[in-house]
């Protein structure tokens, strides 16, 4: 067996092992945490970027390492590498438990990479158990809050449904193919799917992953979660681990061939109550956190047009749109942080006159916000226009208007969010935002990235592209 392919799970591993180590010291030193992980989270990214042209398979078959894999693991480390930056004040949660919050970021990251590289049904379900748990502590760890012990529960309890709803489906699925091994469900399972067994299975096992992503009807626990949890925690949930379900479950509607109709039914009624109650939720929405939470939901719903469309196109456009929201969400979580530095929740209200207490901030919301909205041309348009075309190329016509309709809708509340920055006044006088030269430079960093993936997105598309032909 080549150990030289697990090479950023071992990194993970060791990383882990480091905060394991420091959560045992009896001084805590929150400066000396977040600078060692920072440090070990930027050789993590370095790492998966060496590692990204490795192929091959461990564990007897069960481990799949190919770009496919591999790309989302680089994704997953950036994603963790640029949560971890926002961590220089981490006042949410208590100075103490810095490195276990640490510790806990890096097992649920180690967790993901093992999810997307996983080919056996049981080993995804123990990697999505892995990172899931891992989460159910985060979110209950904020200091200071009463919403996070119940945002915590109700996180745990509707996790928990849902996995008991998958294992379920992972026996039914067995019990009509006779194997847990992806490759071998994919030569048997186009020819059993017509049998109710083999798509009740399979849309049982995909609901794991639908709570994952927060897809109606997984969603409810999504609000309440964003807002219990802290602002740093919620940018995890929102950027890391929504890439995460999206690459297992491409890889799981993958093995269906394109063949089951009923499959693709099933997705084409999740992804418009996705995106419509998403959005129609989120307008009436007054805390920045929860109005996230209804748009990840509908951006959930955008994500499977492309998922369902069951093309290289559809899933190369999936993986863009992953990498896309990460960005972009991220982006809008770092103005959170900044704004609300005392680590409390920030309502849409107290963004008034953000333009003058911090300019470089104000422009990353407007321009994060606008790229949520896909508006050109930003790197959010180009996500929505390669699913949309992936869709539209498949006949699937009525699908993509009603998705444009609820662009539409969430324009309205997005442009709230950019009025209540520069147009808005504030109740009383309130002073400039202290953001250090670093945390300009990185926001600027952030904003051009946005901006050039949409008006040069030939590069990241080659790479989704190269990663779905490695997926099929």
């Amino acid at each position: 067996m080549n150990w030289g392919l697990f090479i950023p799970e071992l990194y993970l591993l060791l990383m882990a092992a480091v905060f394991f180590v420091l959560a045992m010291t009896t001084q805590p030193d929150p400066r000396r945490d977040y600078f060692i992980a920072i440090l070990l989270a930027l050789v993590g990214v370095a790492v998966c970027l060496v590692s990204v042209r490795l192929e091959g398979t461990l564990f007897y078959k069960v481990y799949r390492v190919d770009l496919f894999s591999q790309v989302f693991k680089v994704i997953l480390a950036t994603g963790l590498f640029l949560v971890i930056c926002i961590c220089s004040e981490l006042n949410g949660i208590e100075a103490r438990h810095h490195p276990e919050f640490y510790l806990l970021l890096t097992i649920c990251t180690l967790a993901m990479m093992l999810l997307v590289s996983s080919v056996e049904l049981l080993t995804i379900y123990v990697a999505l158990e892995l990172s899931s748990y891992s989460l159910y502590i985060l979110v209950p760890l904020r200091r200071g809050y009463g919403v996070h012990i119940e945002s915590g529960l109700k996180y745990f309890l509707i996790g928990a449904f849902a996995s008991a709803v998958m294992l379920f489906g992972i026996a039914a699925l067995y019990g009509v193919v006779h194997t847990t091994y992806v490759a071998e469900i994919v030569k048997v399972l186009p020819g059993a799917i017509a049998r109710p067994a083999a798509i009740i299975g399979l849309v049982l096992t995909l609901c794991g992953f639908f709570f994952k992503l927060a897809v109606f009807p997984f969603h409810f626990w999504a609000p309440d979660a964003y807002q219990g949890a802290a602002n740093q925690v919620t940018a995890y949930i929102a950027t890391a681990s929504k890439v995460a379900a999206v690459a297992i479950l491409i890889r799981m509607v993958a093995l269906s061939s394109g063949s089951c109709k009923y499959l693709v039914h099933v997705l084409v009624t999740l992804s418009i109550a996705s995106m419509t109650v998403g959005n129609l939720v989120a307008i009436v929405q007054k805390d920045m956190k929860r109005l996230l939470a209804y748009s990840s939901i509908s951006h959930a719903g955008y994500v499977l047009i492309g998922i369902l469309s069951m093309s290289p196109g559809g899933y190369s456009g999936a993986i863009f749109y992953a990498a896309a929201y990460l960005m972009m969400t991220f982006t809008c979580f770092l103005v959170v942080v900044k704004v609300a530095y005392d680590g409390s929740d920030l309502k849409i209200a107290q963004l008034a006159g953000l333009h003058r207490r911090s300019p470089i901030l104000a422009m990353a919301l407007m321009i994060s916000v606008f790229s949520l909205a896909g508006i050109p041309p930003t790197i959010g348009f180009t996500g929505k226009f390669l699913v949309f075309i992936a869709a539209m190329r498949k006949g699937y016509v009525i699908l993509v208007l009603i998705a444009m309709m609820n662009v539409l809708i969430s324009l309205y509340y997005y442009l709230l969010i950019v009025k209540a920055a520069y147009l808005l006044e504030p109740d009383d006088d309130m002073s400039l935002l202290p953001i250090s030269v670093t945390t300009k430079f990185f926001t600027g960093a952030l904003v051009t990235a946005i901006v050039v993936g949409g008006v040069f997105p030939h590069y990241l598309l080659e790479l989704a592209r190269a990663a779905a032909r490695a997926l099929l």
